[in-house]
């Protein structure tokens, strides 16, 4: 089993494009079978302890895969029962049928065991399933300890985290050749558990994967509060906002952090963020690494006329908040900086419009439209390139739902852009620390609290 993190995201459709091509190079659609349920079967053996298995094995090749795993484990005396719905639909799933040499439970007598495989339908279901086929999962899932699928749970949609039926939630799935979008979009992502993957030895690649451990920038003998980046915070009508902002860009290792802001008698953040009044000509300083604009901006006159210097001043951008709601999507496309967008659902559908298409599909088309890079936020975040190149999250902290937290992020990404990071790197890099910092605060954290543990997570 391989973890998920760094590993390409295929689409169902690229996953069969990438075994038409090995299947073309000379290997076989039955060698492809063989080694992802024998991958498969040395998963459940490690995963189950000895504890009996049943596999639920459907008439594609995701059953397929169930019967060699089944036959896998039998052979290395595990004990393991199969109950079967329809009969196998291609040759090499007929052969796959062939190797197992036990007894192939009817469906309607199917007993639970202590570890359910679940080998229904797996990726490329676009349909919702027989309801007498997930009442049957369901029932067994409700009565076991462990809970496996093989690529996806049934009943789940590969491409668009579309559930299709009332889908139980796993344990773990083991995922055949590639990780797929439904592995890490919402909701889909909340039934999975966690996910490995299982190699079958066919290049995987595309510009899509999975988000890992960034490559983070760390001062060095030579350094200095410039070259370590300086960011400048525009504040606005709400405060607070932008202090968070600032104290995370702090937090996050920039070296200087500028705070712009008309107000006096606030309640101020660290002593280390320098302050200053607020004016056009503030954001020309060319020692500035990033601007982070719309934390607590408001939308009225001033707060559009200061977008509006942010945007002329030649400066990388972080652009998030209330500057979302104020700046023309298509006008983005004129502006020839760099650019790191952060919407929230809403915010994003406010600028894009409403789309049943997939999320990774909708920051995708954003990032080229606007030829910025796009961080499209949520407990699935998704971040695309205006290249197309796409980097997907594991799901983050529920606890995250709370005010603040994007204020925290949109500062810890300047911090890296500031850094020297190309935008893509830099986002990537934000929404980590920024998730990790999260993990570490554990429950019914604040803003706040998030923002002080980013300098732990850089530690």
């Amino acid at each position: 089993m391989i973890p998920s993190a760094g590993r390409p995201v295929l689409t169902a459709q690229a996953m069969r494009a990438a075994e038409a091509a090995a299947m073309a190079a000379g290997t076989t659609e039955i060698a492809l079978m063989r080694r992802a349920g024998e991958g498969i079967a040395q998963a459940i053996l490690r995963l189950a302890a000895g504890r009996p298995v049943l596999v639920l094995c459907g008439p594609g090749h995701n059953g397929g895969d169930g019967f060699v795993a089944a036959a896998a484990l039998r052979r290395q005396r595990q004990p393991v029962r199969v109950a079967a719905f329809g009969e196998p639909r291609s040759e090499t799933a007929r052969w796959a049928r062939s190797l197992w040499d036990g007894p192939v439970v009817s469906w309607d007598d199917v007993a639970p065991a202590p570890v359910l495989v679940d080998a229904i339908f797996g990726t490329g279901l676009s349909r919702a399933p027989d309801e007498r086929i997930m009442t049957v999962l369901r029932r067994c899932a409700d009565a076991a300890i462990l809970r496996i699928a093989v690529d996806l749970p049934s009943g789940i949609e590969s491409d668009a985290g579309r559930l299709l039926a009332d889908v139980p939630a796993f344990d773990v799935t083991l995922a055949t050749g590639a990780i797929k979008p439904s592995h890490l979009v919402q909701p889909a992502a909340r039934c999975v558990g966690q996910v490995r993957l299982i190699d079958i030895g066919i290049p995987i690649g595309g510009g899509a994967r999975v988000a890992s451990l960034p490559r983070l920038p760390h001062p060095d003998a030579s350094s200095h509060k410039y070259s370590r980046g300086m960011v400048a915070i525009v504040a606005g009508a709400m405060g607070g906002a932008a202090e968070l902002a600032a104290t995370a860009a702090l937090r996050a290792g920039a070296g200087y952090v500028l705070h712009l802001d008309d107000r006096t008698g606030v309640a101020l953040g660290p002593n280390a963020i320098v302050r200053r009044s607020y004016t056009p000509e503030s954001l020309t300083d060319n020692r500035i690494g990033a601007i982070v604009i719309g934390p607590g901006l408001g939308r009225d006159d001033t707060a559009r006329a200061r977008l509006g210097a942010a945007l002329g001043s030649g400066r990388p951008l972080v652009i998030d908040g209330d500057a979302l709601r104020l700046i023309e999507a298509m006008a983005l496309a004129d502006h020839i900086g760099v650019k790191i967008l952060t919407p929230h659902g809403g915010e994003f559908a406010h600028m894009f419009g409403d789309s049943d298409a997939s999320k990774p599909e909708r920051a995708r088309k954003a990032a080229a439209a606007t030829r910025s890079v796009v961080v499209f936020k949520g407990a699935d975040t998704v971040i695309a390139a205006p290249d197309g190149r796409t980097i997907f999250f594991p799901p983050a902290s529920p606890w995250l739902s709370t005010a603040g937290t994007g204020d925290v992020l949109a500062g810890t990404i300047g911090a890296m852009l500031a850094a020297g990071l190309d935008p893509l790197e830099a986002a990537e890099a934000g929404v980590w620390l920024h998730g990790e910092a999260a993990r570490r605060c554990g429950a019914a954290f604040i803003a706040d609290d998030l923002a002080d543990a980013l300098s732990a997570v850089r530690g």
